[in-house]
């Protein structure tokens, strides 16, 4: 029921293989080699395709930077996450210039996203919020400040009502994962 935290600054990038950026992998859950969910955030600093991942749903949010362009679709840092199939491996056109994403992907399970600005109320086994530019999170009698781009998350939470403020509030999102398809 503990609340564990991590910053994409404490993470060191990784390069990809195609050279067009790096990621910074904050979790793999609920195991590094099988996971069931896995987000990161990534620097996409120019154009090319994103890897394949067959089997597994994606989401990705702009958080720095004008946006990229995915499936002929404009991404920009206001938009809600956009959510693709990750077998299809889509061509992605930087905007004007390199941008930051969040990656979330699911393997197995079912994740739903809802922005933060609401009250969670956790029924599911696993509940997170990522935050762009940071806040508080408070959940039941316990408070915890977020840096920016910080993820948090809880397994097995109480069912206590999650409150998250922030003064940019707009770019944050609970993340609630179940293992029901």
């Amino acid at each position: 029921m503990s609340w564990s935290q991590i910053s994409a600054d404490q993470v060191q990038p990784q390069p990809w293989k195609n050279g067009g950026g790096s990621t910074r992998e904050l979790l793999a859950w609920p195991h590094a080699h099988d996971w069931a969910l896995r987000i990161s955030v990534a620097a996409v600093e120019r154009d090319g395709p994103f890897s394949a991942y067959p089997g597994v749903q994606r989401w990705l949010a702009v958080l720095q930077g004008t946006g990229l362009r995915l499936f002929d679709w404009p991404q920009g840092p206001e938009d809600a996450p956009l959510h693709f199939d990750g077998a299809l491996a889509p061509e992605a056109e930087l905007l004007q210039g390199p941008c930051r994403v969040l990656n979330l992907m699911q393997r197995r399970g079912r994740l739903q996203i809802l922005p933060a600005d609401q009250v969670l109320r956790p029924d599911a086994p696993w509940v997170g919020l990522f935050t762009t530019h940071g806040g508080l999170l408070e959940h039941g009698h316990r408070a915890m400040p977020l840096a920016p781009q910080t993820l948090a998350w809880c397994e097995e939470p109480a069912r206590q009502s999650c409150v998250f403020t922030a003064p940019e509030a707009r770019q944050a999102w609970w993340l609630s994962w179940s293992d029901a398809p």
